[in-house]
């Protein structure tokens, strides 16, 4: 077994955590940062993640992938909204799942998101200094089971065994409450980040964690801000030019990563100033963009979001089962909190100016999954999480309705029955459409699966009892079974389909990225290598220039002779050569301290 790890696998940012020394701790990238942007680039060679990916943003706008966590498990139907703000091209039927076609290739969102899933296991190997093989992930509370399967996927396909998939206000609530007293504490995380916004009413005492009820929006984040700005942005400049920024991917980009500054600049500013110089060239010349953005402004064009975020608020807040009041605390999870009106709106919707902003919205989450990493690696203490099911689960009756059997917020894991009966008369099958969705229609809801129990005792209808059975894992998985109860005839199905990988193509992913990840472990080998070829070569040249008087021409010559050849063998990259040169210097660098 090797180490095991938390990850926050996030719309914008990514956060790896790991316990080290009695503690979780975020580990830093290789450009010094606690959060690792949700980004992946590509090019002839291959592809950037991270930094290295963001940096090629406005050169390479089509071939640059963000914002995928909006795409996984989704149909090309529901993303209309977000297809429609990125610069890359999302292909497929409408009923058919999302893919992303960059070049010739066309990537499962699950492959993308493997690819940071990767970058995120190599930092904490670095830093641990040993394999890691398991981890925790989050995904937002409002993920239906097709963007869990397909989170498990993207893991899969990254070479790590996900232990759990566990829901991010839970996790951030695991980080805030993991070393409180044992005293009870009911608290309302507000997890808002650049894709999803997740609400969670929690019972902590002590180890105990307890998920009384989830709302959310999946479509919702803020990306959808920063469109707004964007929007504001462009329609002033065109009205001034005559030019539309949005039909150039490069300029747009340009825009986009201004927006986000502006957003976050009006933060703690009543105004800031757009400035983008040579953003568009026509035939007077090149122009340059500039607009002044107010506070009052920006809440305005954003209004319909901000009362969406409004009524999710006190949805949850009015559910019987959750008894959400004024003094349950607040506690605000994702950079989008950080937005003043956001604040306001949530403190307007529970009725309370009690809202907790001492935890790090960033990494507050990653954290909870490294502390439920550790918990499941035996290295720290143990709790006892229970969470409910965000998605209201059922089967299609007869007449196109929707039978419900496990409604939203039923504490998970969990296993309910229903009897159901035939239709028709001399049935000897039936079909089982698993949905999801809270639509009295089938057709309204989202098909989860879709199977047929065989063999059924012919008889009048009504007579025969078929019991379906739903059961839910810890990481809100979903497995269907139809039994028929005279004859015991059973068949089951794992919901695993809607994600939209066949078994086949997934051991394929998983072996492409199997192979992906060694061709890098042997970039890298070889990349060390080099630079340690060059240290070498650097600390010669140097020694012998010290040493000049007490060495003879031929010894220099020996040595000169080594090191060009060393560094014709670095500039080609062949490694065979290089460590047998290294060796030779070896050899050479011992008979001089024989002697």
């Amino acid at each position: 077994m090797g180490a095991s790890i938390g990850i926050d696998l996030g719309t914008t940012n990514s956060v790896v955590t790991a316990f080290v020394d009695g503690s979780v701790i975020p580990i830093r990238s290789a450009a010094g940062t606690l959060t690792v942007p949700s980004i992946v680039s590509f090019h002839d060679e291959g592809h950037l993640v991270g930094h290295a990916a963001k940096n090629q943003q406005i050169t390479s706008p089509e071939r640059t992938i963000y914002s995928v966590k909006r795409f996984m498990g989704r149909r090309h139907a529901e993303v209309r909204s977000e297809e429609r703000i990125v610069p890359f091209q999302i292909t497929g039927k409408p009923e058919e799942l999302v893919n992303i076609r960059v070049g010739k290739r066309s990537y499962a969102p699950q492959e993308i998101s493997a690819m940071i899933l990767e970058e995120l296991k190599h930092m904490a190997e670095l830093e641990l200094g040993t394999p890691v093989t398991d981890a925790v992930i989050t995904v937002p509370a409002y993920f239906n089971d097709a963007q869990r399967q397909a989170t498990k996927e993207a893991a899969a396909i990254a070479g790590l065994n996900a232990r759990r998939i566990i829901n991010e206000p839970t996790a951030a609530a695991l980080a805030y409450g993991f070393e409180k007293s044992a005293s009870s504490t009911r608290a309302v995380i507000v997890d808002f980040g650049g894709g999803t916004l997740d609400l969670s009413a929690m019972e902590i005492d002590g180890g105990r964690f307890e998920v009384l009820g989830v709302h959310g929006n999946t479509h919702l984040g803020g990306d959808d801000f920063d469109q707004r700005i964007i929007d504001v942005v462009a329609e002033d400049f065109f009205r001034k030019e005559r030019v539309d920024l949005r039909e150039n991917p490069m300029a747009l980009q340009r825009l986009k990563d201004a927006a986000q500054q502006a957003k976050v600049d009006l933060s703690s500013l009543e105004e800031c100033n757009i400035m983008l110089p040579y953003i568009a060239v026509t035939g007077r010349g090149p122009i340059h963009l500039q607009y002044t953005l107010k506070r009052d402004v920006f809440e305005g064009v954003c209004a319909d979001l901000l009362q969406n975020l409004r009524q999710c608020c006190e949805e949850l807040r009015h559910t019987a089962s959750v008894g959400v009041g004024p003094n349950m605390e607040i506690i605000l999870v994702g950079g989008s909190t950080r937005i003043p009106a956001v604040r306001r709106m949530v403190s307007q919707a529970f009725d309370t100016e009690r809202l907790n902003k001492s935890v790090n919205p960033d990494e507050v989450v990653g954290i909870g999954a490294g502390i439920l990493a550790a918990v499941l690696a035996g290295q720290t203490k143990n709790v006892n999480l229970m969470d409910v099911t965000s998605q209201t689960l059922g089967v299609e009756s007869a007449g196109g309705g929707n039978s419900i059997i496990v409604p939203k917020n039923t504490p998970i894991p969990t296993t309910v029955q229903r009897v159901f009966t035939t239709p028709k008369d001399k049935q000897t099958s039936v079909p089982i459409n698993v949905l999801e969705g809270d639509s009295k229609a089938a057709t309204a809801n989202r098909t989860l699966g879709l199977f047929r129990l065989k063999n059924i005792r012919k008889a009048k209808r009504g007579e025969p009892k078929i019991e379906v059975s739903f059961c839910i894992d810890a990481d809100g998985i979903l497995s269907v079974a139809a039994t028929d109860l005279d004859t015991k005839k059973s068949q089951k199905i794992v919901i695993q389909g809607g994600s939209g990988l066949g078994e086949k193509e997934k051991e394929r992913l998983v072996s492409e990225g199997t192979a992906r990840r060694e061709a890098s472990r042997v970039r890298r080998k070889v990349s060390d290598l080099k630079s340690h070829a060059e240290g070498v070569v650097l600390h010669l040249d140097q020694w012998m220039t010290h040493n000049a008087e007490y060495l003879d021409g031929t010894k220099v010559n020996r040595l000169t002779d080594i090191s060009k050849r060393i560094n014709k063998a670095i500039e080609s990259g062949q490694e065979a050569k290089l460590r047998k040169l290294l060796s030779e210097l070896d050899g050479e660098m011992g008979e001089q301290r024989a002697a």
